[in-house]
């Protein structure tokens, strides 16, 4: 029996027990106190949904070229309209009644909605309103599997992603370790190597799948227009501290001044645009300035967040500008340049720092002139940015108009744009936005890195390899114990399938506390200066 059919029946059962006793029926058969203003509320509620999903959808039709994600387009259009309401109070009303609350209805929507609006009719004993079929409720779910089996080659349980390092072009025992462990998808990081490495990497996954006889996805990322440390004056600065001030040039030449230690970046153009009390974060946040004075082209930055040893600044080090629009194009010369190979070997496309509809287009036209006459490649956004997130709703339906779609949760990037206390709830929200689009969710930055790095994995990483099989992906980076990071991920997920799937938790035996093992004891006590006395332990 599927999650959504036990749904179905448990939603039935719960209605069967409020019909047979209700809570506050009279013996006149009154209706329970509350469940006439709760179908009102509902009804209002479920007629506003309908009139905004109707609007989202005729806004976002001339991108559904793929009749088949139709369907998860209006069951998104239905939550985004759905979740524009505070239905806090209603969600109380409604449990009250022994009714769904709606907080686990991101697949079928208005199949909840429905659902819910049937009970109340029959509990205010009004003419009944249709129960919706089993196959509304379990479609949602359906279409997410079939989704990731597409992308991913996994029809159950949360696929795994690892990113290849260099020597897998050249180490076919390395490759076919992460095949044997239970790889299901190869990252090629476009931004590192070369289309020789790139090549090999993907013919090493290829021989590897087809000796083991499992499938195993290739993704390729796109470098994307990452700004990084290009040069570095004096070459090897010491560490930076808290009030330390360094000099930001869009390029170092003979001419910058030398005052102080000068960082130069790969996109001048960012730093020409930014203000004073632009936040500049380097490696990831390790190192955080802000813009304090404009000094000609350059910009002045101050050191406000550091570790308490400082950080070192290195070549290639990350740069992000959190809360500057950066007015970038979608593509960049390096993003082009790789397309013909991508086109050619890859089974997915990751999209670096997609951020508006747009991009996805410019994706497609170079695409096809890479490409004259295929089909569109399935894509993987990497949702990184703010603008991204602003945008993911127009992002999902442009893509997945037209080929199968995944979304990443790129959470170091986010981090950084976002803060680390915004990106705990916006990775929910993302999670819920994507099921109600029956989109796949890939997990991704830092999962498990100390067992990947270091053999053994923390606790707090251990808690997170259970949040994680909440997604339909969880990627690993590299490190010298990726076998065993595929290994543990497996073996998490498979006992965390039996307590949850999705937001739900599955009701499954308990088998940790026995009962005929909680009875408490009589107990012997010490008596002072004599003998043990034996006191009965009360059972309540």
């Amino acid at each position: 029996m599927s999650i959504s059919q036990r749904g179905v029946r448990a939603s039935a059962f719960k209605l069967d027990a409020a019909i047979l006793s209700p809570p506050g029926v009279t013996a006149a058969g009154e209706a329970p106190a509350g469940a006439a203003a709760a179908r009102a509320a509902l009804a209002a509620l479920r007629e506003r949904v309908r009139r905004e999903s109707d609007r989202l959808v005729r806004g976002w039709r001339d991108a559904i070229v793929r009749d088949d994600f139709l369907p998860s387009a209006r069951n998104l259009a239905d939550y985004l309209a759905l979740r524009r309401q505070d239905l806090s109070a209603l969600q109380s009303d409604l449990s009250a009644l022994g009714l769904s609350s709606l907080g686990r209805c991101e697949s079928h929507v208005m199949a909840n909605l429905d659902a819910v609006a049937a009970a109340l009719a029959r509990l205010c004993g009004d003419a009944p309103e249709p129960f919706p079929g089993p196959e509304l409720w379990s479609e949602g779910a359906r279409r997410l599997r079939e989704q990731r089996r597409v992308l991913f080659g996994r029809g159950t349980g949360a696929a795994i992603m690892v990113t290849l390092p260099t020597e897998a072009a050249s180490d076919p025992l390395l490759v076919d370790s992460y095949v044997v462990a239970g790889m299901d998808c190869a990252r090629v990081n476009c931004a590192h190597d070369s289309p020789p490495v790139w090549r090999a990497m993907v013919e090493q996954v290829r021989r590897a799948a087809e000796r083991r006889g499992r499938p195993c996805r290739i993704l390729m990322d796109l470098p994307g227009p990452k700004c990084r440390i290009e040069s570095l004056s004096p070459a090897h600065p010491g560490r930076v501290q808290v009030g330390d001030r360094l000099r930001l040039a869009q390029r170092l030449t003979a001419a910058t001044p030398s005052d102080l230690p000068v960082v130069a970046v790969s996109l001048p153009q960012v730093v020409a645009g930014l203000a004073v009390g632009a936040s500049v974060w380097i490696d990831d946040g390790k190192i955080r300035a802000r813009v304090a004075a404009i000094d000609g082209a350059d910009r002045i930055v101050e050191i406000v967040g550091a570790r308490r040893k400082g950080g070192k600044l290195k070549l290639a080090n990350g740069v992000n500008f959190p809360g500057s629009p950066l007015d970038l194009p979608p593509l960049s010369e390096d993003d082009l340049a790789a397309l013909p190979v991508v086109a050619e070997c890859a089974d997915l496309i990751g999209f670096s720092f997609v951020q508006r509809p747009r991009d996805i287009v410019a994706l497609d036209r170079a695409l096809a002139a890479a490409r004259p006459g295929g089909p569109p490649i399935p894509l993987v956004l990497k949702i990184e940015t703010l603008e991204a997130v602003r945008n993911l709703p127009r992002l999902l339906v442009q893509a997945a108009g037209s080929r199968p779609t995944a979304a990443m949760i790129a959470r170091g990037d986010l981090a950084v744009e976002l803060g680390h206390a915004r990106l705990a709830e916006i990775q929910e929200e993302i999670l819920w936005l994507c099921e109600a689009a029956r989109i796949p969710v890939v997990w991704a930055t830092h999962a498990l890195d100390d067992l990947v790095k270091d053999g053994l994995p923390s606790r707090a990483e251990t808690a997170e390899a259970a949040m994680a099989r909440r997604a339909e992906c969880v990627m690993l980076n590299k490190g010298p114990h990726v076998a065993e990071a595929i290994g543990f991920l497996a073996e998490v997920g498979g006992k965390m399938s039996r307590n949850q799937a999705k937001k739900t938790a599955q009701l499954a035996p308990l088998h940790s506390w026995p009962l005929e093992a909680l009875t408490l004891a009589a107990a012997p006590v010490p008596e002072a200066g004599g003998a043990p006395v034996t006191i009965e332990a009360p059972i309540r």
